[in-house]
């Protein structure tokens, strides 16, 4: 747009107030800076470039409109902060810079402002989001997927009153049956998992004492996950591919999804690069589901609407398909998680026929 005011006389602004103007809507960050300078700038007889913005708030979609003219080597930092501006402004952020009138402040904390002046939930720290989160894993049968995600733990410095993997269920878009229960094969036909479009996860909690351990935690489990994949020649499968349908599909849970700060990490450890999709959750219809056990591909959901469903005791430090963990692990440690209430009844009905679900030595 033309300028409202005489700056063709006025030398290029700095860096820093370019970023001021483009970012923040309604600033006279350039134009003040132009005017203090016009008067001198008016003697010398060349001219080395211009630059004017002008903001537009009043539209409905709260857009930054921005002309940029500028000398030849600097059309490209002008551009890269022009398509900042249309990351970073948000349209119910920008009447709160209106009424600034200074371009002292740096670029990274422009940014920074910003960030804290956007929509609440909308930008995420991860430093807030990371202690004490709940995520959970799924691919293929959990019960040998615990067991790697409890050494994990150990490997952390957690002892045995302090582990949290639990196998379950997830992803489903029907939350739970009639009478409230998700279970095994052995309930109601209501109640069970993969018809309501769940399945086999192992939760883990993330450390809640602080964010570098719990964001340490969140980067060894996610490896541990990509792990339990092999490469072929079209792509990534499980390490238990005989395990398939939407009841074993791979998914990833975590609080707010693909939006979470969280998401950065599981994708930074993704080296394979498995796609990670979206999910909404599975929606079974007869046999057919609306979200399939899909070849070299993730479901990612957010585990604040589709949550984790404990598993029935039975499952819990089970032995692995077809090879069997040390009786510290399927006794010793389920023992301790059944005393400290980690492991409980979930109401579904239980299979008592293995030694290690010997419930009377469990104490239930």
């Amino acid at each position: 747009r033309p300028p409202t005011h005489a700056t063709h006389n006025c030398p290029l602004p700095s860096i820093d107030s370019m970023a001021s103007a483009v970012l923040l809507p309604g600033f006279a960050a350039v134009t003040q800076p132009c005017q203090q300078r016009c008067a001198s700038s008016q003697r010398r007889s060349s001219v080395r470039g211009a630059f004017v913005v002008r903001a537009s708030t009043g539209s409905s979609e709260g857009r930054v409109a921005a002309a940029v003219v500028v000398a030849t080597r600097r059309t490209f930092a002008l551009t890269a902060l022009t398509t900042l501006s249309t990351l970073f402004v948000k349209p119910n952020s920008a009447s709160a810079y209106e009424s600034r009138q200074s371009s002292s402040s740096s670029f990274s904390r422009v940014v920074a402002e910003l960030s804290e002046a956007s929509t609440p939930g909308a930008l995420f720290d991860l430093a807030e989001a990371a202690p004490g989160a709940e995520i959970y894993f799924g691919n293929g049968c959990f019960w040998g997927r615990q067991h790697e995600f409890i050494e994990a733990e150990r490997r952390q410095g957690r002892s045995d009153d302090e582990v949290s993997s639990l196998v379950g269920y997830a992803g489903g878009y029907s939350s739970k049956g009639a009478d409230g229960k998700v279970c095994y094969y052995y309930g109601k036909q209501d109640t069970i998992y993969e018809k309501l479009g769940h399945g086999e996860v192992v939760r883990t909690v993330l450390s809640a004492g602080s964010s570098d351990a719990a964001v340490a935690d969140l980067k060894e489990f996610a490896q541990v996950y990509f792990k339990n994949f092999k490469q072929t020649r079209g792509g990534m499968q499980r390490l238990d591919p005989q395990d398939s349908g939407p009841g074993y599909r791979n998914m990833i849970g975590l609080p707010g999804g693909m939006d979470s700060p969280l998401y950065s990490v599981i994708a930074d450890q993704n080296v394979n690069g498995m796609k990670l999709v979206r999910g909404a959750g599975n929606k079974m219809s007869g046999d057919r589901a609306s979200e399939e056990d899909v070849f070299n591909s993730v479901w990612v959901y957010d585990s604040t609407d589709l949550p984790f469903y404990p598993a029935e005791v039975y499952h819990q430090f089970h032995d692995g398909l077809g090879y069997k963990f040390p009786d510290e692990y399927t006794k010793g440690l389920k023992k301790n998680a059944v005393a400290r209430g980690l492991v409980k009844e979930t109401g579904c009905p239980e299979m008592r026929e293995r030694s290690f679900a010997n419930f009377e030595s469990l104490g239930l």
